[in-house]
């Protein structure tokens, strides 16, 4: 699409959503401030640098098998190189404790922060920051179906080891970066039969959680999140880490809730969550993900939740409260183009809630004019938002509309295709 026609379109655009009374420059910057943190397991289908062999396990599946994975953490940073510049905005990009990058053999209860080194330097080069997640699943030590809440003590210590030395990467993650990086810590724990037992394995993995957390921690460098679950495979039956578990968890503890969009009963949303838990925790971690009948983490796409749950964030505003991370892993496309739809549709959704005309909206609410608020809104879905989103991407210097797919094809066919 030529520059001059997409200058003109936003002009009229512009023009339009001022008369709403609607800055369409404002939303821009607005939206191009917020950090969306990109998942570094899509690049590769969670296979992570250390231990290769390792199947998929804790109920996760990644299913696909299209061509071009990354085989190591210098084809993946490359991959992702790639995929951020397609991608407006401000970048994150988050890791998992697998994709350490270090020639030691070394297990999870032995990493350290020299171990994630490169990462850091390559985040610098970048101008990005970091985000981290222990990796709680695929090793021997997870093959009972239990981790940090596992009656054996040896692998209850274990983990906790594990988690802590997460929590110190962290650390130096945010520290060296400047910029605050979030732990994430989900475990895969559970039945897949009726447990007799409900209560134990939760008192074991709290008690757990309070040796992770024991040690002083730099919150200006390092966030905490633990995240809930309904269901994995193996573990249909009973969840440790419930969702009232990791609420209650949350705020006695003083840490953040991660909300996962599959995380939940197929007809449970968490675009309605997000006001609720921000009345009891500080700030919240949300992995926007696109559950199709179960937690199967597909490419987000551009739907009714992913605007919802934009507008949880920005009509009250609790945007400075809220850090973005995607989690999906789809193997059967392209993924740096699995990468870019997901996170381009991420900040479409930001940018069409900065949109709208919101206290024009809530003075209807509370005057009782329901009509009037169903009808703005719903005029609203036809004004010239597409306008303003190319001309952002222009503004960015990245590709408009779909021209980013010429260029994943042109790298498929460069460097994915000589992949063997």
């Amino acid at each position: 699409m030529r520059e001059e026609s997409i200058l003109k379109a936003y002009e009229l655009a512009k023009e339009a959503y001022a008369e709403i009374g609607v800055d369409t420059d404002a939303a821009i910057e607005k939206v191009k401030s917020v950090p969306v943190s990109i998942n570094c397991w899509q690049g590769d289908d969670i296979a992570g640098f250390l231990f290769k062999d390792n199947a998929l396990s804790g109920g996760i599946q990644v299913t696909g098998h299209y061509p071009g994975a990354a085989r190591n953490v210098d084809e993946l940073r490359a991959d992702a190189e790639k995929a951020m510049s397609l991608i407006p905005g401000t970048k994150k990009f988050n890791l998992h404790a697998i994709y350490a990058d270090t020639d030691e053999k070394v297990d999870l209860n032995e990493l350290e922060p020299r171990h994630f080194e490169s990462w850091v330097q390559w985040a610098k080069k970048l101008g990005i920051g970091l985000d981290f997640n222990p990796t709680c699943f695929s090793h021997p030590m997870a093959d009972s179906g239990f981790t940090i809440s596992s009656a054996d003590k040896a692998v209850q210590d274990f983990w906790v080891e594990h988690c802590i030395r997460s929590r110190k990467i962290a650390e130096y993650f945010g520290r060296s970066l400047g910029k605050q990086c979030v732990t994430n810590y989900w475990f895969p724990d559970g039945y897949k039969d009726t447990p007799v037992d409900r209560e134990g394995p939760r008192r074991r993995m709290m008690e757990g959680l309070d040796r992770v957390f024991a040690g002083e921690i730099d919150e200006e460098a390092n966030l905490n999140a633990v995240e809930s679950k309904v269901f994995g495979i193996g573990a249909e039956s009973y969840t440790v880490g419930s969702n009232e578990f990791c609420m209650g968890y949350a705020v006695s503890r003083g840490k953040l809730v991660c909300l996962d969009a599959g995380h939940f009963h197929p007809t449970e949303v968490i675009s309605d969550k997000i006001s609720s838990v921000l009345l009891y925790t500080k700030e919240l971690l949300l992995h926007v993900s696109r559950p199709v009948r179960w937690d199967s983490d597909h490419v987000v796409v551009l739907d009714d939740e992913l605007q919802n749950i934009a507008h949880a964030l920005v009509r009250p505003g609790l945007l400075d409260r809220t850090h973005i991370g995607l989690d999906f892993f789809d193997g059967s496309i392209n993924r740096l183009a699995a990468w870019a739809i997901g996170t381009r549709n991420m900040q479409r959704a930001l940018l069409i809630a900065h949109l709208e005309p919101t206290a024009d909206l809530l003075k209807m609410e509370l005057e009782g004019d329901y009509t009037g608020r169903l009808a703005m809104m719903e005029e609203l879905k036809s004004y010239p938002f597409a306008a303003v989103w190319d001309y952002y991407c222009l503004k960015e210097g990245v590709p408009v509309r779909e021209g980013w797919l010429k260029e994943v094809r042109q790298y498929e066919k460069d460097v994915l295709s000589k992949r063997s």
